[in-house]
């Protein structure tokens, strides 16, 4: 017999609820952590990363998300947001995407990297994850000519505890970062804008 259990961790103010779906062309989009946790993570099982880098990760992995929170309303609120966690930022970029009906474009040279975790970004470290979400978005994924291959790499990257991607209006976004760096965020980065459906494709990486 199938049984399942459930539990009540907090309430949730309907009017106050954000989703993953709400995001509207012309919005740009901001990242509140840097990407490369599963490179950096890889890289340690095999005792091949230096500790510094992987204090890094840990330092961002354990702050956490209610600082984007905050600063979002601190602004007046956003218009979407979703984590970045195991799906990656291409990944939750996507669902993001489709969830609104239109198509959003990641600029991969925008992107906040982990410091000094370039060198990890490398096939040896490379996680299942980052395979099966290349693969999962195939068909909906526009990748520009001319992009870095490394920073390319970083967009399918699987994230642990990583940082929120939000979806605010383009008065607010640069608000938006400032209040995210004055209260500690681990990145504050426009990376990438909500663009009108482009046929069957819901990210760009570009």
């Amino acid at each position: 017999e199938i049984k399942f259990g459930l539990s009540v961790t907090g309430l949730v103010d309907p009017a106050k609820l954000l989703t993953n779906a709400g995001a509207r062309v012309g919005d740009l989009l901001v990242l509140t952590k840097p990407l490369g946790t599963g490179f950096v993570t890889t890289a340690a099982k095999r005792g091949q990363c230096p500790d510094v880098v992987l204090q890094r990760a840990i330092d961002q992995m354990i702050q956490l998300n209610a600082i984007g929170r905050d600063a979002l309303q601190a602004v007046g609120g956003a218009h979407a947001l979703t984590d970045v966690t195991g799906y990656s930022l291409a990944g939750h970029a996507s669902e993001m995407a489709e969830g609104a009906g239109l198509t959003v474009e990641i600029h991969l040279v925008a992107l906040p990297l982990i410091e000094e975790s370039e060198s990890l970004a490398t096939p040896q470290f490379h996680t299942k994850a980052s395979r099966t979400n290349r693969e999962f978005l195939h068909d909906r994924l526009e990748t520009r000519d001319g992009v870095d291959p490394t920073r390319l790499e970083y967009a399918f990257d699987p994230q642990t505890s990583g940082g929120l991607l939000i979806a605010v209006e383009p008065a607010k976004a640069e608000a938006l970062c400032l209040e995210l760096r004055d209260r500690g965020a681990a990145a504050s980065s426009i990376v990438g804008r909500v663009l009108p459906r482009q046929g069957d494709v819901s990210v760009i990486l570009a």
